[in-house]
């Protein structure tokens, strides 16, 4: 814990006891506008930091596409960063990297953790519940350096040596294990929501559907599932912007390597990989490589603002439409 952290909380701890000893009647009134004023201060420092936060990473975009093509950087296929033989910044390769180890960690953790999510709100007792659910939410509690571990010394081999059973030729550094065990972290994340969201679903809808005749497959399937869409939805979305900023797991188990290729047995690099190559190593700030770490960020910060955007309208979609579940 940092000196910051403790001197906030001594202040906090001496204002209490302050108005604690006094003895008025206005204590309690006081007490909380103090923990409003606290809360108000904490929101300001959130946005503030955010705020400066975005103006660097403008600061920055904006100085590399002074000197380098806004256009072939979202178009070019090849990314180079070597000054010596000429150094190109067209970033599709990173973004084709990115989306073939997101979709492979979605194809992975959709339809294990909305699965899960349906047995422990449908059909675990309560006793399963508070065994099952905490034990699967250790896993986002996991670094991601020991997901990567795993990535590179379990999955890989077991990858390559599968495909050469079947005769394909396959990299020990493949996006396919990255993205297998991307989609093994995500799938508390995408599991605890929607979990929520199909236990917020009225418990009237499931009896009617019974009370007609459905058995309660055909209940899940034709009532719960598509009332809890909204949610199960925006869980899938922070799911994959979760997938679309992982490092550690890409960076040790996919390579680093640009590759305008569709095939998961390739290595491949990532956005998230060229930034922290961009910055490892002794580079100037001002230098074309570590700009162009800027302009990955920023892409890389818009379109998972959007994801996060899109997921939060339709998590708000669900709460509204179900606001009255509990009755």
């Amino acid at each position: 814990m940092d000196t910051v952290n403790i001197v906030m909380i001594v202040i906090i701890f001496a204002v209490l006891v302050y108005y604690w000893k006094k003895d008025r009647i206005d204590n309690r009134s006081k007490i909380e506008k103090s923990i409003e004023y606290m809360l108000i201060l904490s929101a300001v420092l959130s946005i503030a930091v955010l705020s400066i936060l975005e103006q660097s990473i403008l600061f920055y975009t904006s100085k590399f596409f002074d000197t380098h093509s806004m256009w072939y950087f979202f178009t070019g296929t090849q990314w180079s960063a070597d000054a010596l033989n000429g150094a190109k910044f067209g970033a599709v390769p990173l973004f084709l990297g990115t989306m073939v180890v997101a979709l492979i960690a979605m194809i992975v953790a959709v339809p294990i953790g909305v699965m899960s999510a349906i047995y422990l709100s449908e059909f675990a007792t309560a006793r399963k519940r508070e065994i099952y659910k905490p034990t699967l939410e250790i896993l986002s509690g996991i670094p991601t350096v020991v997901y990567g571990f795993f990535a590179a010394v379990t999955i890989a081999p077991v990858v390559v040596a599968f495909s050469n059973t079947l005769g394909i030729e396959a990299s020990h550094s493949n996006a396919l294990s990255s993205g297998v065990v991307m989609g093994i972290m995500i799938i508390p994340i995408i599991t605890s929501l929607s979990d929520d969201v199909i236990g917020a679903v009225p418990n009237h809808y499931r009896n009617t559907a019974l009370s007609l005749g459905l058995t309660q497959a055909e209940m899940i399937r034709f009532v719960v599932l598509p009332a809890a869409s909204h949610g199960i939805i925006a869980a899938v979305l922070l799911g994959v912007s979760r997938a679309l900023g992982e490092t550690m797991i890409v960076l040790m188990a996919a390579g680093m390597r640009p590759n305008m290729s569709l095939n998961p047995l390739e290595d491949m690099a990532t956005i998230t990989v060229t930034i922290v190559d961009a910055f490892s190593g002794d580079h100037d700030v001002t230098s074309d490589e570590t700009l162009s770490a800027f302009a990955l960020g920023f892409a890389l910060f818009v379109f998972t603002l959007m994801l996060n955007t899109v997921s939060i309208f339709f998590i708000r979609r669900f709460q509204k439409r179900y606001q009255y579940s509990n009755l």
